[in-house]
């Protein structure tokens, strides 16, 4: 059963989730932007460990608790792994008071009808049945849509409900996360057809049943207030999406009820270079930005 204290954290605490769920493609891009370049390691087990270490300085900052950071999203080997000794998830919420996730997708299809659906996942019920024991509150997945395609967002609403429901069974909070690409002609028309398949599967749902939503922030401000407002949504969260961290503050400042779920948002201007004092200083600023605008509306 969810942790009651974690619920109540999620559906009404004032904050954002950190998305630090990079997986193996986007790793060495996080690793170069935080200063690590690839020259650096050479192999797969140097390269995981040294985006553990830039993960667990992120935890381990003064600046990274729960009374701003509500959440955070882990990659599955994270969840593997311990920070001082202790199980990543564990750390999250008995000493920082942050509510862990999992990412559990496996990437993305090729492209067709305008949209990438999420590859198959076989193994999921082992992975959430892993989650569980090791104390995840819920799970985060993605796929993405690249045109204003009828045929094509309907397909990939309904593949994120199907297996938001699978992880419903397991107890868990499922994260459905059906991100826009942010430089498509048409990502206006995309939002609008997107917001009817969503609401519609939500109002399909049990009533006792709920998700999260994880968005990328709309070209029309407040589109998705529908979908902030409906019963069967505990919480609606923003991507940054590629927008730099300023541009996807100023978009979030202007969707009331809506929370920053950022990943690169986040780590920017981080580096491996900096004194401790230095990270503190830039996490704990970009933490307070991001804050800031969670809480606007």
């Amino acid at each position: 059963m969810p942790n009651p204290a974690q619920t109540e954290q999620m559906t009404s605490g004032d904050g954002f989730i950190a998305a630090l769920d990079q997986s193996g493609g986007s790793t060495p891009k996080a690793l170069r932007l935080y200063g690590v370049e690839e020259s650096a390691y050479s192999s797969d087990a140097e390269m995981f460990d040294l985006i553990h270490g830039m993960r667990s300085r992120i935890v381990k900052s003064p600046a990274f608790t729960g009374e701003k950071v509500i959440g955070a999203i882990l990659f599955e080997m994270t969840m593997d792994r311990d920070i001082d000794g202790t199980p990543t998830a564990q750390y999250l919420w008995e000493t920082k008071k942050v509510v862990p996730f999992l990412k559990v997708d496996k990437g993305l299809e090729d492209g067709a009808n305008g949209v990438k659906l999420m590859k198959p996942m076989p193994e999921l019920d082992a992975t959430l049945e892993r989650a569980v024991a090791k104390g995840i509150f819920g799970t985060k997945m993605r796929s993405v849509i690249d045109a204003a395609n009828a045929e094509g967002i309907k397909a990939i609403v309904a593949q994120q409900f199907e297996v938001g429901m699978q992880i419903i069974g397991h107890g868990l909070m499922p994260i459905i996360e059906p991100e826009v690409t942010i430089s498509i002609d048409d990502k206006a028309e995309a939002e609008e057809i997107l917001l009817a398949e969503i609401k519609a599967q939500l109002d399909a749902m049990d009533d006792d049943k709920q998700v999260m939503l994880k968005l990328t922030l709309p070209t029309k401000a407040n589109l998705y207030q529908p979908l902030i407002d409906h019963p069967r949504v505990m919480r609606v969260v923003a991507l940054s999406g590629g927008y730099s961290r300023d541009d996807a503050n100023e978009k979030l400042s202007n969707n009331a009820g809506m929370i920053a779920s950022f990943s690169r948002g986040l780590t920017e201007g981080l580096s491996a270079q900096q004194s401790d004092a230095e990270f503190d200083t830039m996490l704990g600023s970009a933490i307070d930005s991001i804050y800031a605008a969670s809480v606007a509306g």
